[in-house]
């Protein structure tokens, strides 16, 4: 798979991130319906009339909520930005960008999940009876349990729901006890792209890195209250964040090489300590089970020695 990010794909990531900020996770969040995954049931105010059988996740997050919940092999096709399990790359593919109700029910889909609707595809296929799912990127991590046990319901997998958010609950207490209390926070620049995009401490991401004690320095330049603001050069360095994490290393080819070679920047405190961690981007933009890696990578970075 081609991994150069392009300009469309910055554009489909800085939506999702835009309705996160706005819009959190109101749509998929509370569950109604029969104990014990019995049909009908009602998940996010849609209802799924049997255990589905052929499933269309247009969400790479989903998609692998889904195979954690061993729900993978009812997966008939994914967005082409699923791509983790291995198993998901292998699916048939559905263009993101060019989402529509055609192409989506030419798989013969008994469910699909959405994380945006694009024309209105969710209307769309319930006109055809095929139930659909939207997600809002989730704000928090409560938000994330939520769509898990969402997704456990619809599918007939509740146990295994259960189960799964144990396991990231547990593991999510364990990384952030291994992270000494700091009376003043670890500041740090999370770099989205090159163009310095970035995220703060209230959106999904930022509020992982805050259970670690860590607040962003783009809390200060998002005027909008977008929680994605793009930040100046100039900004960055004024800041001199403790440090640094680049999510655009995979897409984008950066490093603490390439940060060192933008002017001014060699003298940034993260870059002369040693403190910019690099982070695979999809793990890094993602609210499935692999959020305990990033956490992980962060926690890591934090309690090496010098790090923190």
């Amino acid at each position: 798979m081609n991994r150069a990010r392009t300009a469309p794909v910055v554009a489909l990531a800085l939506l999702a991130c835009l309705a996160a900020a706005c819009g959190g996770a109101a749509e998929g969040g509370a569950t109604t319906g029969p104990a014990a995954g019995g049909f009908p049931v009602e998940v996010a105010g849609t209802v799924i009339p049997a255990a589905p059988m052929r499933i269309v996740s247009a969400s790479a997050s989903h998609t692998e909520i889904l195979y954690a919940l061993g729900a993978g092999e009812r997966i008939v096709a994914t967005d082409q930005f699923s791509n983790f399990p291995p198993e998901a790359e292998a699916t048939p593919k559905l263009d993101a960008f060019n989402l529509g109700v055609e192409s989506v029910a030419a798989f013969a889909p008994d469910l699909v999940v959405l994380s945006y609707d694009p024309g209105d595809l969710r209307d769309g296929l319930a006109a055809l009876g095929i139930p659909t799912l939207l997600f809002a990127p989730p704000l928090t991590l409560e938000d994330a349990y939520g769509q898990m046990r969402a997704l456990g319901e619809a599918a007939g997998l509740e146990p295994e729901a259960d189960a799964l958010v144990a396991g990231i609950e547990s593991e999510v207490a364990r990384l952030v006890a291994t992270v000494p209390a700091r009376e003043d926070p670890l500041t740090y620049y999370y770099e989205l792209d090159p163009t310095l995009y970035s995220l703060t401490s209230a959106t999904f991401v930022g509020g992982l890195f805050g259970r670690l004690g860590m607040e962003s320095i783009a809390d200060a330049a998002d005027a909008g209250a977008t929680g994605f603001p793009q930040l100046s050069a100039e900004f960055v360095l004024a800041a001199d964040p403790d440090f640094v994490f680049l999510a655009d290393t995979r897409c984008c080819g950066q490093s603490a090489a390439t940060m060192a070679e933008r002017p001014g920047w060699a003298a940034l405190e993260a870059v002369v300590e040693g403190r910019v961690v690099p982070l695979d981007d999809d793990i890094a933009s993602r609210w499935g089970p692999r959020l305990v890696d990033l956490l992980a990578a962060v926690a890591g970075a934090i309690t090496t020695p010098g790090g923190g």
